[in-house]
C-alpha cells in the first residue's frame, strides 16, 4: 500500500468518531446565492451527498441576493434598500421570484446527478422544496413601506421532519407564504435561524467566501461562545463575516447549540469542519453559561466535593485538602451556573517530553455529554503548547474510557523515572499513553 493510500485509510479511522456522532442529528446548512455561483460548489453538493449517505438529516437553506441582482438589472426594475434590507416592489417581485426559482430548480438538478464515475454515482437522492415557511409583512418601519419584504413567522417543522425521517433532503428558498396566498422576500438569515430553531437542529453550518472568522490580527478565531462572539462584532469591522457572526449569535441565543462558519470557496471545508479534531472554520458555541477555566485556591472545595464519591470507591487516588491547595494550578475545571461539574489535572514532565494527565472527573448529574472529553482536549492541547509530545495516565477502572479517547495501553518503564518511583503496587493500574500532534 502506497503512502498515500495508507495516510487515506487513517484519516478514515480518524473520522469514525464524528461519523457515529453525526448520524441521525439534523443539520442546516445556510449559503448565499454568491456560493452557489462558486466553482467550487460543485464539490459542496458531492459533500452534502456523502453527509446524506452518512444517515445525516440535512436541510439546506439557500439565498440568492446576486441572482435576484441580475434579474432585476435584466429587467431594468430598480430596487432600494432600507437599513440594508431590500424593498421589494410589486415590480421587483416578479425578478426575485423568477431568480430564486431558478437557482432552487439548478440546486435541486445538482442533487440529483448519478453519472458513472462521478462522486454523485449511485446517490439517489430525494430533494424536497415546498412552502414550509409562512411569512408576514415587515410593513411599514421608519416610513417606509417595505411592500413584498418579508419576515419568517412560524416553520412547518412537522412536515420538515417527515420528509427528514424519510431520508429526504430539504431545500428551502428565501420566499415565505401568507395564509392569504402572498408571496414575501425573507432575508436568507432569517430563514436559517429560525429553521435551525424550530427544528432543534444540531448545527448551523453557515457558509461565507473566507474560512471561518479572522480576528484583527488575522488570525483564524477556531472557537467562541457568545459572549466572545459579541466581542468580536464590537472589534471587526463590517463584512460578510461580521454578518455570519451575527447569524451564529443569534441562532445559539435562539437556543441551537453550535454554529460552524465555513468556506464555500475551499474544497473539502466543509468535511474538514465535520470530520477532524481541528475543523476548517470557527465554532459559535451557545454553551457559555459553561466555562473552562483554570482552577484558584478558592476552587478546592468544589473539587473535593466532585472527588471524593469516586476516591471512596478507589477509582482515584485519595488527595487531602492540603495537596489539592498545593496542586491547583495543575487542575482545569467545568463551571455551570457557577457550580464545578467538572475537574481534570495535568502534570508535567518535561525533560522526558510527556504529561500525566489524572483527576479526570465529571458529576454524576452531567455525565454523558462529552464533558470529559472536553477537558481532555484541552488539557492535551495545553501540554502540546507546553512543547509535550505525548501524555499519560494511570487507572484501575476506566481504561475502556481512555482506549476510546485514542490511548494505548504500555508499560511501566514508559513513564518518566520519576513517576515509576512513585508507582503503588498495591493499586496495579494500568498505563496508558496518547502521543500528541504538535
Amino acid at each position: 500500500m502506497s503512502s498515500e493510500s495508507r495516510q487515506h485509510v487513517r484519516w478514515f479511522r480518524n473520522s469514525a468518531p464524528y461519523i457515529n456522532a453525526h448520524r441521525g442529528r439534523t443539520f442546516v446548512l445556510m449559503f448565499g446565492g454568491e456560493a452557489a455561483l462558486h466553482p467550487n460548489f460543485a464539490n459542496i453538493i458531492h459533500d452534502i451527498a456523502l453527509l446524506n449517505s452518512l444517515g445525516i438529516r440535512l436541510v439546506l437553506i439557500h439565498g440568492a441576493r446576486s441572482q435576484i441582482a441580475a434579474r432585476l438589472e435584466q429587467a431594468d426594475v430598480s430596487s432600494d434598500f432600507h437599513e440594508g434590507v431590500r424593498i421589494t416592489t410589486n415590480e421587483a417581485l416578479g425578478p426575485v421570484r423568477e431568480a430564486v426559482g431558478a437557482l432552487r430548480t439548478d440546486i435541486e438538478a445538482r442533487l440529483s446527478m448519478g453519472l458513472p464515475n462521478s462522486p454523485m454515482q449511485g446517490a439517489g437522492i430525494r430533494v424536497c422544496s415546498g412552502n414550509f415557511i409562512t411569512a408576514k409583512p415587515i410593513g411599514v418601519v421608519d416610513g417606509v413601506d417595505f411592500q413584498h419584504t418579508g419576515r419568517v413567522r412560524r416553520v412547518d417543522t412537522g412536515a420538515i421532519n417527515r420528509h427528514l425521517d424519510a431520508g429526504d433532503i430539504i431545500l428551502i428558498s428565501p420566499l415565505g407564504y401568507s395564509p392569504t396566498g402572498e408571496v414575501f422576500n425573507l432575508a436568507l438569515e432569517d430563514v436559517a435561524v429560525h429553521t435551525a430553531a424550530s427544528l432543534g437542529a444540531d448545527k448551523l453550518l453557515l457558509f461565507g467566501e473566507q474560512p471561518g472568522i479572522t480576528d484583527r490580527r488575522g488570525e483564524l478565531v477556531r472557537q467562541c461562545d457568545l459572549a466572545e462572539a459579541l466581542q468580536l462584532l464590537r472589534e471587526l469591522d463590517e463584512s460578510e463575516q461580521t454578518h455570519l457572526l451575527h447569524t451564529a449569535r443569534q441562532a445559539c441565543t435562539a437556543g441551537v447549540e453550535r454554529c460552524q462558519i465555513i468556506s464555500y470557496s475551499e474544497d473539502c471545508a466543509l468535511l474538514q469542519e465535520l470530520f477532524t479534531h481541528d475543523g476548517s472554520g470557527t465554532l459559535v458555541g451557545s454553551d457559555d453559561f459553561e466555562q473552562a477555566r483554570g482552577a484558584s485556591i478558592e476552587d478546592v472545595g468544589g473539587i473535593l466535593e466532585l472527588i471524593e464519591p469516586l476516591e471512596r470507591d478507589g477509582v482515584l487516588v485519595k488527595r487531602s485538602r492540603e495537596m489539592l491547595e498545593t496542586e491547583i494550578g495543575q487542575f482545569r475545571l467545568l463551571e455551570r451556573d457557577g457550580r464545578i461539574i467538572a475537574c481534570a489535572a495535568l502534570y508535567p514532565f518535561p525533560e522526558h517530553g510527556s504529561g500525566e494527565l489524572a483527576c479526570i472527573v465529571t458529576h454524576p448529574d452531567y455525565r454523558g455529554s462529552d464533558r470529559g472529553q472536553r477537558l481532555l482536549s484541552e488539557l492535551e492541547q495545553e501540554a502540546a503548547g507546553q512543547g509535550l509530545d505525548r501524555v499519560f495516565v494511570l487507572t484501575t477502572q476506566t481504561a475502556h474510557w481512555f482506549l476510546e479517547q485514542g490511548f494505548v495501553e504500555v508499560d511501566l518503564d514508559e513513564l518518566p523515572a520519576e513517576r515509576q518511583s512513585l508507582y503503588n503496587l498495591q493499586r496495579n493500574s494500568k498505563v496508558f499513553l496518547k502521543k500528541l500532534s504538535n
